[in-house]
């Protein structure tokens, strides 16, 4: 599947000239002519790559590239920066932006394919997502928990699980299993960029798990949006006969009839607010106390891990 980039640029003449390079050499494009539009494509397509001039209309392109950075959306997307000037200092803002190079314009078609080759490369090899939703994978969700725990600022790890799904997945088959999947990591991603956006960090552990960080004051106002959204919009995913009788009917491994209710979301959370957490592992196994717990309930529910000491009731 060829790679995509994004071409930001207000000058029409430099966007054709690098997009027929690119296209020569089978990277498929999109187009954008200032910041705020780069900005929109970034976050709505994903691009592998953006090619991000420094000077634009509406916003510059280092404006657009610490947003990129700071949004779990885009905060993995490849970029670098375009200049059509050689200052030092320009570079050094680019570069404190978060962007991966810079090349300077004038520029040869064989040092951007070159930069664009090694950056697309680097980006490969430094992160870990998940093949399906893009978010990141265990490495990634493990060494940001250790940063939080390390830091020791208030932070909440919750662990996202959906009850039911392997029913779900058997009735409808793997297609619409995924798109469940989906719908799910779009929640969490919406419900961060909306309540935390600059310090929450979102996970994909595998299959139907899924991990969120955030600052603790904010637990409860993401958990909240994320089950209301998701008991809201799962049941477009149920054929309409399952979805108003509230079930489906699965055979299980004897042959006998079994039937499963809608398909719901359980949240384990684990804080160091009220406990001392003294590392990722420790995290990881309250939040996976507490989430099994959860998924004791029944229907979407959130529950915290209220415990001062290990061995307490949550």
């Amino acid at each position: 599947m060829p790679e995509t980039i994004l071409i930001a640029d207000d000058d029409l003449d430099i966007r054709e000239y690098v997009r027929l390079n690119l296209a020569l050499e089978q990277f498929e494009t999109l187009e954008a002519g200032d910041g705020e539009e780069a900005l929109s494509l970034a976050i709505s397509k994903k691009p592998d790559l953006v090619l991000l001039d420094a000077m634009m209309p509406r916003m510059d392109g280092f404006e657009v590239c610490r947003r990129m950075r700071r949004d779990v959306r885009t905060s993995g997307i490849g970029i670098i920066m375009v200049t059509a000037r050689s200052l030092s200092s320009e570079r050094v803002v680019g570069l404190t932006a978060g962007a991966d190079d810079y090349i300077v314009k004038p520029f040869d078609p064989m040092e951007l394919i070159a930069r664009v080759r090694t950056t697309l490369r680097r980006s490969r090899e430094m992160r870990d997502v998940n093949p399906l939703t893009g978010l990141p994978g265990n490495a990634a969700i493990q060494a940001e928990l250790q940063r939080r725990v390390m830091e020791g600022e208030p932070f909440g790890l919750m662990y996202v699980d959906l009850d039911n799904f392997k029913s779900y997945n058997d009735h409808y088959g793997f297609a619409r299993g995924d798109a469940a999947l989906l719908f799910l990591s779009s929640l969490l991603q919406e419900a961060v960029v909306k309540f935390d956006p600059e310090n929450a960090f979102v996970g994909h552990i595998g299959g139907d798990d899924f991990a969120l960080m955030c600052r603790a004051e904010l637990v409860k106002a993401i958990g909240d949006q994320i089950i209301a959204e998701f008991d809201e919009g799962i049941r477009d995913l149920y054929d309409p006969l399952d979805r108003d009788r509230g079930f489906i009917t699965v055979l299980d491994r004897r042959n006998q009839a079994q039937d499963f209710p809608i398909t719901s979301v359980s949240i384990g959370v684990a804080s160091n607010v009220h406990r001392e957490i003294g590392s990722h592992w420790e995290a990881s196994e309250i939040a996976t106390e507490t989430k099994q717990f959860a998924k004791k309930k029944e229907g979407s529910i959130l529950v915290f891990d209220r415990r001062t000491s290990v061995g307490e009731r949550a």
